[in-house]
């Protein structure tokens, strides 16, 4: 069916689709209700009210006007109000969503089903951390499928927290854990999980020394009820994560099918026609800034390195005057994404003499369309926070990687780069310029920067195999629809 189809009646699937309203959420799941829109189904994306009103700044007053068959709605995520162009604290927003959504979303459903301009709701496609969904779809009596974003790794790290509990290690005796090698230990009890894991490698919301750290709990509550859903959707593949798929499949009933379907970046290239309305609906939460194309344009293949450290981290200025001499000192072209509020609680303020240094070969963007910056010639390695988005689409494009992960599962998705994919190099956490440069140097001209080249290029073969028909993660995708979504009940499979 065309993606602009008009809308059927009473007999079109429909789909409410709820991501947790930050950046690296938001992006796979717009990818993935284009998908299912050109599979047929009548597509409700439900954004929350502060994100309404930032995709609304970044991206004109008619970027959420929707087309035939794919609307866009909008819920309270529960904060206090605010315009700041910035993404709302995790924590914050995580108890925010858990404690308030529910009813606003069962007011949404019922519209939904009320309205004539709609047919009826058949599915609910839930974030994983927007828990309520499989409450509210069981209240209506619709499937459930709840989507996580994240890694697999990552995914079974959070599932390590209720173990790290019983064997006495969460929560820390005290905060001198955190410096004197206690980190080190390494994790070799953890089915599914890399035998190179460390403490320092889970998830790090486990570095607390208070048991009732909120964001430890609330990852057990969301990666534990995944177990009620009808169907899991993961976006990976199983290449690039067997064991930790094969120890989640374990873990989870049947009942729950698990799906991976990724890299959705590559699956919806396949599915999504190119140019048209619906490809050209778009989910950056900042005003794009494209003049670096102009930049990168003019730069020899393979000579710049991309810097961006996603829409959640944060640092001291002094680690971002670090970060900037190590690329000045480096000699190499770059492309550095510095959002507004990237220094915690300040402007960011770069050394007039740092930006004459760098003039002619440094450009200096606010955000940027990252997935088109990945697949430019001209970048050479991407220094970036290891989020799950980025990562994949560093794949997706064979750019390896260096990483400075900030938070939450971004230590887990580093170390399997580095000591498991063969894609990476960390950057340490006590930032120094010359470590900067002298990892940039290796990346961009060594001989382990050729080897993560190589490894990228494999993974990004791997990666399209999969995705393409008759591949593992597009065949994920027609079972997920088949079984799940367009069957009304619990899936058998």
């Amino acid at each position: 069916m065309g993606s602009v189809a008009a809308d059927a009646g009473a007999d079109r699937p429909h789909v409410v689709c709820v991501p947790f309203p930050a950046q690296g959420h938001v992006t796979p799941m717009l990818k993935l209700a284009k998908v299912l829109h050109c599979r047929g189904f009548h597509v409700t994306f439900v954004n929350s009210e502060f994100n309404r009103r930032r995709l609304l700044r970044s991206r004109g007053a008619g970027a959420l006007d929707g087309l035939p068959g794919f609307r866009f709605a909008a819920i309270p995520e529960g904060l206090p109000p605010s315009d700041v162009d910035a993404t709302q604290d995790v924590p914050s927003l995580c108890r925010a969503t858990m404690e308030n959504c529910l009813p606003h979303f069962r007011s949404l459903l019922a519209e939904l089903n009320a309205s004539p301009d709609a047919p009826p709701v058949t599915c609910v496609l839930g974030d994983d951390v927007m828990s309520f969904t499989l409450e509210a779809a069981r209240e209506i009596g619709v499937p459930c499928a709840l989507f996580w974003t994240a890694s697999v790794c990552g995914y079974m790290g959070y599932r390590y927290y209720r173990s790290l509990m019983d064997r006495g290690i969460f929560p820390l005796k005290d905060a001198e854990q955190l410096t004197n090698g206690f980190l080190d230990t390494p994790v070799d009890w953890a089915p599914g999980m890399s035998k190179h894991t460390r403490l320092k490698d889970l998830p790090s919301f486990l570095r607390s020394t208070d048991p009732d750290e909120f964001m430890v709990h609330f990852a057990l509550k969301v990666t534990e009820q995944i177990a009620g859903a009808d169907a899991v959707i993961i976006n990976s593949f199983d290449e690039l994560e067997q064991e930790a798929l094969d120890a989640m499949r374990a873990m989870i009933p049947p009942s729950a099918s698990i799906h991976a379907i990724g890299p959705l970046a590559l699956l919806a290239e396949q599915i999504v026609p190119p140019g048209g309305q619906l490809d050209a609906l778009g989910s950056n939460l900042w005003k794009e800034d494209v003049s670096c194309f102009d930049w990168l344009d003019g730069r020899e293949p393979g000579s710049v390195v991309y810097v961006n450290y996603g829409s959640i981290t944060v640092m001291t200025n002094e680690e971002l005057v670090e970060f900037a001499w190590g690329l000045a000192n480096s000699g190499h072209d770059f492309l550095w994404v510095i959002r507004p509020d990237l220094v915690n609680g300040d402007a960011a303020v770069l050394p007039p003499e740092f930006l004459e240094a760098i003039e002619g070969r440094g450009h200096l963007a606010t955000w940027c369309p990252q997935e088109v910056v990945l697949r430019h010639e001209a970048v050479g390695v991407f220094l970036t926070h290891s989020g799950w988005n980025s990562t994949l689409e560093s794949l997706c494009a064979r750019v390896p990687m260096l990483c400075w992960p900030f938070f939450a599962e971004q230590q887990t998705n580093c170390r399997y780069k580095c000591a498991e994919w063969g894609v990476a190099m960390e950057i340490g956490h006590d930032v120094r310029r010359e470590a900067v440069e002298e990892k940039i140097r290796e990346a961009m001209g060594g001989e382990k920067g050729k080897e993560m080249r190589r490894r990228a290029a494999e993974w990004r073969e791997a990666a399209v195999r999969a995705t393409l028909p008759g591949g593992r993660s597009h065949a994920s995708l027609e079972k997920l629809v088949a079984d799940v979504l367009l069957s009304g009940g619990k899936s058998s499979s």
